[in-house]
């Protein structure tokens, strides 16, 4: 009998923000001790190394942040991010001349960045897992002596996702959606090393593939999202259909879970929807919660500014001192979460789970794309003005329309990516591209 504690595969992630860590830490349970291996400070990474991994992180965050700064900040911005811009679709045509952000990449790797990291996961010929690109070049370029899989973390991705020659590279890509399948193609990657097997969400929010708590999650949360029961009373059969038979009340308040990136962008976001909610909040008929990570300084921020506005416990800042412990916390705050409010991140996939989305605004052509897909899909709507969000969120709220982008998500966007991706991991089954 197979064990099923052996590990299976390396999981590496990079800390560039949030994104690419929480697309690996539902894998983890593959890894060995379930641990996830960082690229970016591992122990003993050489200081080379590091220093071209911080220099990396270091551009990502300025940009974050440095587009808030009136007039000169949109357009420094802008210069910048068409090096990530990503490509209109159509007309369709070949894009896969490598780009200058591939270039660069491989100019680093060509000297030696990243050969100390494969040649420590050399040492257990594990297949890689990883949720970043670079690892992946990283490992073909070193000859590494196994599989390599990418989780593409994104509905559309930049040029820079792919190798210089994609045509005769052997990485194997693992796709969210049909948005970042059919954009990979276009890059040069061949059908065969492209597998749609959907984003990767927690296991803890899903259950087993049959999927029984989010199939409990949803019922609680489509009571709070159609108070007048306008979207129950429409579409009763086929909420009975795959939700059965609703409870008579929900387990827990109306709750709007608020995410800041992890650049820390758009956290005045955050205050202003309190304020607009603060009488709401202080009536118990809403709850929020303020989702900020792992920095310290963050906490501090939202404690200090809401302190004396006697909300009774009606807002929650959720932060953890690990990146492990701050998910284990966000994935069991989604459990009671009945409108994600974030900037359109990898947290785009989450409304697979039956979470609505608000859109915050987006920072970059990859956030660009990534709300495309919310939209297209009918899981997401743009913000309107955070200082009147009283008004505008109950005229949705009232309407039924989160309750039908809710229940949307459940049905149309793939759930069962992690046990899909393990499924291709230990060969039980190859999924079609």
């Amino acid at each position: 009998m197979e064990n099923s504690n052996k590990p299976k595969a390396w999981i590496i992630a990079a800390d560039m923000g949030y994104g690419h860590q929480r697309t690996a830490f539902p894998l983890k349970d593959l890894a060995p001790e379930q641990k996830i291996v960082n690229a970016n400070h591992y122990a003993g990474i050489p200081k080379k190394d590091r220093n071209i991994w911080k220099s990396t992180r270091s551009i990502y965050e300025f940009i974050s942040k440095f587009k808030k700064i009136p007039l000169l900040g949109n357009f420094v911005f802008d210069v910048l991010d068409r090096f990530q811009k990503i490509m209109n679709y159509y007309p369709k045509r070949d894009l896969s001349s490598p780009n200058l952000g591939v270039k660069s990449n491989y100019h680093f790797i060509q000297k030696g960045w990243g050969k100390d990291l494969i040649n420590r996961l050399e040492e257990n010929h594990l297949p890689i897992i990883t949720t970043f690109f670079t690892p992946a070049f990283m490992a073909e370029y070193f000859n590494y002596n196994n599989e390599i899989y990418c989780v593409v973390c994104d509905a559309d991705i930049n040029r820079a996702w792919v190798p210089l020659n994609p045509k005769s590279s052997k990485i194997k890509y693992l796709a969210p959606c049909t948005w970042a399948r059919d954009r990979l193609k276009l890059y040069g990657v061949k059908s065969e090393n492209i597998f749609l097997t959907g984003y990767p969400l927690p296991k803890e929010n899903l259950g087993t593939e049959k999927l029984e708590i989010v199939k409990e999650d949803m019922s609680y949360r489509i009571l709070n999202l159609d108070p007048q029961k306008r979207y129950q009373d429409l579409y009763k059969p086929l909420i009975k259909n795959y939700l059965g038979n609703l409870p008579e009340k929900s387990d827990h308040p109306l709750t709007i879970l608020f995410s800041i990136g992890g650049a820390g962008a758009q956290k005045e976001i955050a205050l202003d929807i309190i304020n607009s909610l603060k009488e709401k909040i202080k009536l118990k008929e809403i709850k929020v919660i303020i989702s900020v990570g792992v920095r310290d300084e963050m906490r501090k921020y939202y404690e200090d500014r809401i302190s004396d506005l006697k909300l009774d416990g009606g807002v929650y800042i959720l932060s953890g001192i690990t990146i492990d412990e701050y998910f284990d916390k966000f994935n069991k705050a989604l459990r009671k979460t009945d409108i994600l409010w974030t900037k359109p991140s990898e947290l785009s996939f989450y409304a697979g789970l039956g979470i609505p989305v608000i859109v915050a605004p987006t920072i970059g052509s990859q956030e660009d794309f990534n709300k495309r897909w919310l939209l297209h899909v009918g899981v997401g709507v743009s913000q309107e003005d955070p200082k009147y969000t009283a008004e505008w969120f109950y005229d949705m709220l009232n309407s039924g329309n989160f309750a039908e982008m809710a229940m949307q998500g459940f049905l149309e966007i793939e759930k069962k990516g992690v046990f899909n991706i393990e499924k291709i991991i230990t060969g039980k089954y190859k999924l079609k591209n």
